[in-house]
């Protein structure tokens, strides 16, 4: 029984390495990590394929919470997905405490989540909010959730006014050292940004860490920040409006209808929405982007 149980921790253990690597390169929804663990050959221990419903099973079970958190088991909790009445209210305690973790992850995972997502191809993303924006360039864009500079690079190759934002200290300093622009050290929940400041916003798998209860705030800051008929363009990693804790990162994962009822609630008038990445099935698409105009 002592060999039995030894040989299953071993392999949770084993699981949960490979899920941080994951979630370093990236991927958070349930799917994105199921595909990863199929693409290397890393299977269930009875031997079948991962799926969503399998990879979201196991992150939620006892053993992969104590090994995600050192023993302080995280949490899952379905949304309601109406942004006027979240499911489960946070205080400010509460909501400190999960700006804090999340940025701490980031902030032990920097050099990580650099390499993991440096060549990571999102052309489809930066045409998706150029193309959007009216007038001539270049434009004024805000970044938010820069990372290590990799698209803020992208946007001052092109001429463009890029300013970066981010919670995470060391992914600002790099971020300022790799891309040469201003980048604000900024908490999503604690944003001051000026009036009617950017062409268009950027918003490359960040905002879904941001809790439902807190969005729609969130969304009229940058509602505010953007020019009137600015873009607002995000991709988040899709599913069926859990959002939570998950390993050591606070996270939400929505479908299309639910994230339309809070940015329709902003004042964002969808332009157009796509799943990531292009060219495969759906269900080998994580992502969600949308392209919106500030009303």
């Amino acid at each position: 029984m002592t060999h039995r149980r030894q040989e299953i921790e071993a392999f949770v253990r084993h699981l949960v390495v490979e899920v941080e690597a994951a979630e370093a390169a990236g991927m958070s929804a349930p799917q994105a990590i199921a595909d990863h663990f199929n693409a290397k050959g890393v299977t269930t221990r009875k031997g079948r394929r991962w799926t969503g419903t399998t990879v979201a099973k196991f992150l939620s079970s006892t053993g992969a919470r104590r090994y995600r958190s050192g023993g302080k088991a995280g949490h899952m909790v379905k949304s309601k997905g109406n942004p006027d009445k979240p499911s489960n209210a946070l205080d400010k305690a509460q909501l400190l405490r999960i700006s804090e973790v999340t940025i701490a992850h980031y902030d032990r995972a920097a050099e990580a989540y650099r390499d993991g997502t440096w060549d990571h191809d999102v052309s489809q993303n930066y045409e998706a909010l150029l193309e959007a924006i009216e007038g001539e360039p270049p434009y004024t864009i805000l970044d938010l959730g820069c990372g290590p500079g990799r698209d803020l690079r992208y946007f001052r190759s092109l001429g463009h006014d890029a300013t970066g934002l981010d919670g995470s200290t060391e992914l600002v300093t790099m971020a300022r050292r790799y891309s040469g622009c201003d980048v604000l050290h900024q908490d999503f929940l604690a944003m001051v940004l000026p009036v009617n400041r950017f062409d268009g916003i950027f918003a490359n798998a960040s905002l879904f860490h941001v809790p439902s209860q807190e969005l729609p705030r969130v969304l009229l800051e940058l509602s505010t920040t953007l020019k009137p008929r600015g873009v607002l363009f995000c991709s988040n990693p899709r599913g069926n409006n859990e959002e939570g804790v998950s390993g050591d990162r606070y996270s939400c994962f929505f479908d299309l209808t639910t994230w339309r009822d809070f940015f329709t609630a902003a004042g964002f008038i969808e332009v157009r929405h796509y799943y990531r990445p292009p060219g495969l099935p759906r269900y080998k698409q994580p992502w969600l982007a949308t392209v919106l105009r500030n009303g």
